[in-house]
């Protein structure tokens, strides 16, 4: 089995999107991509707009060789949109690549409104197959009953997905954020050996009790996992960095973020966008002239690259001392 982490928090992005090869398939999850609209009261970056360029540019090519496709729900980081803003996946970029691929959703009893909008928008648009995945299995690849986005009793329902070959058992959580128990105890009963899940989202302001449920989550999860992979909603702060050394600490186990399960710097680029625009200032015109495409990322990914590999490493060592 070979997994590619494409777009998440510690790479830069929002998603949580992942290929996923085996002998027989060819599998991309949660083919969508957001920056993170206004964080700060900053719009992104451009280094982190260049970041988001070449994320897209991956899940197309994905999804162009991909045999099937998995939507866990219809969040803008998630999914490729009709309306999509400059920092989103717009999905005519998708017509007719793959025509045949599967595209395995939730049900659709279980979409809100906002995702049924979505989702129509997709069948529309794409004309693909469009199969109902929930509780199904399909050769290598399992489904589970939708399960609580975030915290138990969540009107928002998302679909996590189980892929297995010769060599590794492998799931997708998508954004549980480590909050309801009925998620874990599916996962466990799966018996992955490795997890690519959604963290809580500390960056806000959670209750003692949340923050004490998703602690013990993940300690359950370290602990009965041989590689437990945590990001999205838990990067998009530098403390999420710590939250996972201290939860690797705790068990003596393999606990990452994406980044470092892919071997790549740490790009959290939208928990330091003040940072950014201190380090590299952005003129205020820029935004305005990139949505109306008379201006291009290259100035600032040309310099960025080795900022990312130097300078905000070095600060993200320096400071996290992880």
């Amino acid at each position: 089995m070979n997994i590619e982490i494409i777009g998440t928090e510690s790479l830069g992005v929002r998603g949580l999107s992942c290929f996923v090869e085996t002998n027989s398939r060819k599998i991309l999850i949660d083919p969508g991509v957001a920056l993170g609209y206004n964080r700060q009261g900053y719009l992104p970056h451009p280094l982190q707009v260049a970041v988001g360029e070449r994320t897209r540019e991956k899940i197309i090519n994905r999804w162009r060789e991909a045999t099937d496709i998995v939507i866990s729900h219809f969040d803008g980081d998630h999914v490729p949109l009709d309306n999509a803003n400059p920092y989103q996946l717009d999905i005519h970029r998708l017509i007719g690549l793959n025509p045949r691929v599967r595209v395995w959703i939730k049900k659709i009893d279980h979409l809100t409104d906002l995702e049924k909008r979505r989702f129509e928008a997709l069948v529309k648009i794409l004309n693909v197959d469009i199969i109902e995945g929930e509780g199904k299995r399909y050769g290598s690849i399992r489904f589970s009953w939708a399960v609580p986005h975030g915290k138990e009793g969540s009107v928002k329902k998302v679909m996590m997905t189980r892929i297995k070959d010769d060599s590794h058992v492998f799931v997708h959580t998508s954004d549980i954020e480590l909050l309801n128990k009925e998620a874990i105890e599916i996962i466990l009963s799966w018996k992955p050996d490795i997890v690519f899940a959604d963290g809580p989202p500390i960056y806000r302001k959670l209750s003692d009790r949340q923050l004490r449920i998703a602690w013990k989550n993940a300690l359950t999860l370290a602990e009965n996992v041989e590689t437990l992979i945590i990001d999205h909603h838990l990067m998009r702060c530098i403390r999420g960095i710590q939250w996972i050394k201290k939860l690797s600490l705790a068990t003596g186990n393999k606990v990452m973020c994406a980044a470092d399960f892919m071997k790549r710097p740490r790009m959290m680029l939208e928990a330091l966008r003040k940072k950014l625009y201190r380090d590299m200032p952005v003129p205020e015109w820029w935004h305005r002239e990139y949505a109306e495409k008379r201006i291009t990322t290259e100035y600032y990914w040309n310099i960025g690259k080795h900022y990312i590999k130097n300078k905000l490493d070095i600060y993200l060592n320096h400071h996290i001392a992880f």
